[in-house]
């Protein structure tokens, strides 16, 4: 067993926590985005649909195709799990899907913004929409992006921190 983070846990041991952990990530992101997709699905069957604009029918489109490949990529997670599962292989499915979930979650934010750009402009004017779904966008990057970069950044200086101290004997 070797120490990883301050924890005792072989290789194994820490692919199969770590995976764990990702399941539930992205269990939580994977319903907000079938819910999502699926009300992107329906709209097309609504009376409004048929006033939408070239550009807001556009934007329709675009929000469906990258919910599609949202939840596409989201899904590509169990399935790449069930191909691979029992062979051994679970730090390099870690790593796989540790790359496809950031890809998911940047393809769901884009549907937001596409789905939150249409539903504005319907519902505001496209003045309004476009400053509201920036403003948006803003906050999303703040919360998914920012945060995160700045936590590991922070992260990552605390533990060079502690292994000066520590080289010095403090």
């Amino acid at each position: 067993m070797r120490e990883q983070d301050g924890r005792s846990e072989s290789a194994d041991e820490r692919a199969d926590r770590r995976w764990n952990e990702l399941l539930q990530e992205v269990r939580v992101v994977q319903t907000g985005a079938q819910v999502l997709f699926g009300f992107l699905l329906s709209v097309v069957f609504t009376p409004k649909f048929a006033t939408l604009s070239d550009f807001d029918n556009g934007l329709y489109v675009a929000a469906v195709v990258l919910g599609a490949a949202s939840m596409g990529v989201l899904v590509s997670v169990v399935s790449v799990h069930r191909a691979v599962a029992g062979l051994g292989r679970k730090p390099g499915l870690v790593q796989v899907a540790n790359r496809l979930v950031p890809l998911g979650v940047g393809l769901l934010a884009c549907t937001i913004g596409c789905s939150l750009l249409l539903l504005l402009r319907v519902a505001t004017g496209p003045v309004t929409a476009a400053v509201l779904t920036s403003g948006a966008a803003i906050w999303f990057l703040g919360w998914w992006l920012v945060l995160p970069l700045a936590l590991r950044l922070s992260q990552a200086g605390s533990r060079e921190a502690d292994e000066t101290a520590g080289g010095r004997g403090a």
